[in-house]
């Protein structure tokens, strides 16, 4: 626990954050794409220790919040089709559709199982031959190799029954879209950590250049946040964007070679459905044409309904940065944990759970 410790050091992140405070001159507005690094931020109360000319706004890196109304409506319906097992992370379970969702579907009668890895969903699909067995897949380039991995090996195994519902995004795209949309104006962003791992730190290398906004790769702890902040305000201050890593001991500029090679195999890239933010080119993997036969989205016909969006949510706005949390009526009053209206206040990354959880401590 030495190197975790050293990196929630408090008087060194009382230093840092002097630092930035002397550094910041005028007033710069950063998102945080992940939604670790919200939570981290929240939990460790790095907002009070900023200079007030340093505002944070959190951004769409919340895989079960993004995930459109419409894509986790097909989810649920494939749930209710006959012979069919579910397998999923925990976090998608409370998630609501637009007339259900999945914790209250398996309530119902139908077999959705919460995994812990994909190679879970796997090893379910080996165990019930009988059955067709789909893993809903969602993350960013993080999860990838992984459910790649799951679906190679379930080819190897001749396993026939598993098949994958892809709902997988990709960074950079979407962080390219809200730069685009220009809702809300940025002056740097910090990276996510563990998605640089994958694909380094190249394909970041368009925001200084057609932006003209920095960006820097940040770990997840205290200290490698507001590192990642105090390299941010040098570049905005002396006008200098660039990409930087704040998390060697991580991210290789090229990323991991084998994890992308894993990806490119069972994936190719393709338009996504963002919520909040609606169907971003390029931002997301389908199963290629080579492993078409695990393919849950072609395989398995539905009749869905029209979607719908829960009123007064204003999920879709916290995710692309042009409001926050407190900004949404229902935050904290209607939508609580306990009773969420919107997947910001479900997951474990969401920034609506972070700041119901977190909001208001101070860095000890």
């Amino acid at each position: 626990m030495k190197l975790i410790d050293e990196y929630q050091n408090s008087a060194l992140a009382r230093k840092l954050a002097i630092r930035i405070a002397n550094r910041s001159a005028k007033p710069i507005r950063l998102m945080e794409f992940c939604g670790g690094h919200t939570h981290a931020i929240m939990r460790y109360g790095i907002r009070q220790l900023l200079p007030e000319t340093v505002e944070m706004r959190a951004g769409p890196g919340c895989p079960v919040c993004v995930t459109a109304t419409a894509d986790l409506d097909k989810a649920i319906a494939m749930a209710h089709l006959a012979g069919v097992i579910i397998t999923t992370f925990g976090d998608m379970m409370r998630v609501p559709g637009s007339h259900s969702s999945l914790q209250q579907t398996r309530a119902e009668g139908a077999d959705i199982r919460v995994i812990y890895s994909a190679m879970d969903a796997v090893e379910i699909a080996r165990s019930n031959p009988q059955k067709s067995v789909i893993l809903i897949g969602i993350g960013f380039e993080t999860t990838a190799p992984t459910i790649a991995a799951s679906t190679i090996k379930a080819q190897k195994e001749g396993i026939e029954n598993f098949y994958v519902l892809s709902l997988l995004k990709l960074s950079p795209p979407v962080m390219k879209a809200i730069l685009e949309l220009g809702e809300v104006r940025l002056d740097g962003i910090i990276c996510p950590g563990h998605v640089s791992v994958i694909i380094g730190s190249y394909p970041y290398e368009f925001i200084p250049k057609n932006h003209n906004v920095g960006c820097v790769i940040s770990g997840f702890e205290p200290l490698d946040i507001l590192l990642c902040i105090d390299r941010l305000v040098e570049q905005i201050e002396s006008g200098q964007p660039k990409v930087e890593i704040a998390y060697r001991r991580g991210v290789k500029p090229e990323g991991n070679e084998k994890a992308l090679e894993l990806m490119g195999e069972v994936f190719e890239i393709a338009q996504a459905n963002w919520r909040g933010i609606g169907v971003v080119p390029q931002s997301g993997l389908r199963v290629s044409q080579k492993y078409e036969h695990f393919d849950a989205d072609n395989l398995f016909r539905l009749n869905l309904k029209p979607t719908g969006e829960p009123k007064g949510c204003r999920c879709g706005e916290i995710l692309r940065g042009i409001a926050t949390p407190p900004e949404c009526g229902l935050f904290g009053k209607v939508c609580t944990p306990e009773k969420p209206i919107g997947p910001c206040m479900v997951s474990s990354e969401g920034a609506c759970a972070a700041y119901y959880k977190y909001g208001g401590i101070s860095y000890e």
